[in-house]
C-alpha cells in the first residue's frame, strides 16, 4: 500500500486555528483595554499628580489646604517665568537637568530652591559651598539643629545622601548621621536660600504620614504663597542610552509579558507529543490497484501529464533493464533492445526518453506502447 500526502484545507485550517486566534484576540482585547483605561493615570516618582505610594499627590493637596498654590511645569524656562521673590521652586530629579537648565534656573532667583538629593553638579550651580559626602546609614534621624521647620516636625525618614557645609559657614545642618547632615539649609544672596534634602522620602504618599515627614514638607515647601514644581519633561532631559523596552509604558511591558505566556501555553497545547511507536491497525486494506487509479486521477486533475509520463517511462526502464540483465543506462539499454527486436534506435529513444505527450489520449498511447514493449524484450 502507497501513502499520498495531502495538504490540508482552508477550511480544515481555519477550524484548527480558530479557537487559538480567538484566545490571542482575547488577551490583545484585553491588554488593550487596561492600557487605555490606565493611559492617564500618573504614577511617576514624586509627581504632584500620581496617587500612587511614590507620588506626592497627597503633599501636593495638603499644601493647597494650607493656602499655598501648587502649579507643576515641564521646562526651566517655564520655571524661570513662573517663579518670583515669594515663590518657592521645588526640583525633585536636579541630577537630571542639563547644565543650561540649571543655570538658567540659578538666575531666576526664587526666594527658596529645595533640591531632592542633589549630586555635585547640581550643588555648585544652586547650592555653591555644599558637597556630598557618603551616603547615611539610618533614614530616620532626629532634627538636632535649631531650624524651625525641623524642630517642629521632629523625627522624619529624612536620611539618604549626606552633605558637607564646612566651606559654607553660613549653612544650617538638620539631622546629622554620623557627623554629617542629610538636610541643609544654604543661604543664596538676600533674600534667597537653598534647601538640599538628602532624600524625597518625607513627599512621597506612603510615607507621608510617618513620623514627622508631613509637618517637614509642608515648612519647607509651604514656606511662601507660591509653589512651582518642576517636574522634567522629556525635552529638558539629556540624552540617554535606554533600549526600546526601557522606554515602554510599564502597562505594555506588562502586557507583553502577559502574551509570551500565552504564547507558551500555546505551543504546549498544540505541540505534537513524541511517545514510543505504536502499531495500530489500519481501519481498512485499500488495495494497490485502487491506490494507482487514485494517484492517476489526481495526476489528471492536476494536468500533470510530463509528470506521469515521465514515471512511466521510469518504470518501463527499471523492467526493461531487469528483464535484459543489463544496467539502465541510455545507450546501453537501446542497444539491447535493438539487438533482440526489429525496433529502431530512433523510435526506442522516442518511446523511453522522448518529449512528453501534449494530451491524455497521447499519455494513454505511450502507456500502451512501453506495455507492448515490455512484453516483447521478456517473451524473446
Amino acid at each position: 500500500m502507497s501513502d499520498t500526502a495531502l495538504s490540508p484545507t482552508t477550511e480544515q485550517l481555519w477550524r484548527r486555528m480558530r479557537l487559538p486566534l480567538t484566545l490571542v484576540a482575547l488577551v490583545l482585547i484585553v491588554v488593550s483595554a487596561l492600557v487605555l483605561l490606565q493611559g492617564d493615570r500618573h504614577e511617576g516618582r514624586l509627581d504632584p499628580r500620581s496617587t500612587g505610594g511614590q507620588g506626592s499627590k497627597a503633599l501636593a493637596r495638603l499644601l493647597g489646604a494650607e493656602g499655598v498654590q501648587v502649579s507643576m511645569v515641564r521646562s526651566a524656562d517655564e520655571a524661570a517665568r513662573s517663579v518670583g521673590p515669594d515663590t518657592t521652586l521645588l526640583l525633585p530629579f536636579p541630577n537630571l537637568l542639563t547644565e543650561e537648565s540649571l543655570r538658567t534656573l540659578a538666575a531666576a532667583a526664587p526666594a527658596r530652591t529645595v533640591l531632592v538629593r542633589p549630586g555635585e553638579d547640581a550643588l555648585a550651580i544652586l547650592a555653591p559651598g555644599v558637597h556630598t559626602a557618603r551616603d547615611a546609614g539610618r533614614h530616620t534621624l532626629q532634627p538636632g539643629c535649631a531650624l524651625p521647620a525641623a524642630e517642629r516636625a521632629g523625627d522624619a525618614d529624612i536620611g539618604g545622601g549626606r552633605y558637607d557645609t564646612s566651606l559654607l559657614p553660613g549653612a544650617t545642618g538638620c539631622y546629622p548621621d554620623a557627623g554629617r547632615p542629610t538636610l541643609v539649609l544654604a543661604p543664596i544672596g538676600t533674600g534667597h536660600d537653598t534647601v538640599v534634602l538628602g532624600s524625597g522620602s518625607p513627599l512621597v504618599n506612603d510615607r507621608l504620614d510617618d513620623r514627622g515627614n508631613a509637618a517637614l514638607a509642608l515648612n519647607l515647601l509651604g514656606a511662601h504663597p507660591r509653589l512651582v514644581w518642576y517636574l522634567p519633561g522629556s525635552g529638558e532631559l539629556p540624552p540617554a542610552e535606554d533600549s526600546l523596552w526601557d522606554l515602554l509604558p510599564s502597562g505594555w511591558r506588562w502586557g507583553a509579558a502577559q502574551l509570551a505566556v500565552a504564547a507558551v501555553l500555546l505551543a504546549l497545547w498544540r505541540a505534537r507529543r513524541l511517545g514510543p511507536v505504536v502499531a495500530e491497525p489500519l481501519p481498512v486494506v485499500v488495495r494497490a490497484a485502487e491506490t494507482v487509479e487514485g494517484r492517476a486521477r489526481l495526476y489528471q486533475r492536476g494536468r500533470a501529464r510530463d509528470t506521469a509520463a515521465e514515471l512511466l517511462r521510469a518504470a518501463a526502464r527499471e523492467q526493461l533493464a531487469r528483464a535484459l540483465g543489463g544496467n539502465a543506462g541510455e545507450a546501453a539499454l537501446i542497444a539491447s533492445i535493438t539487438a533482440r527486436t526489429d525496433h529502431t534506435s530512433a523510435h526506442l529513444h522516442a518511446l523511453l526518453y522522448g518529449a512528453n505527450p501534449e494530451s491524455d489520449e497521447a499519455l494513454v498511447t505511450l502507456s500502451d506502447e512501453l506495455d507492448a514493449l515490455i512484453r516483447q524484450v521478456r517473451t524473446t
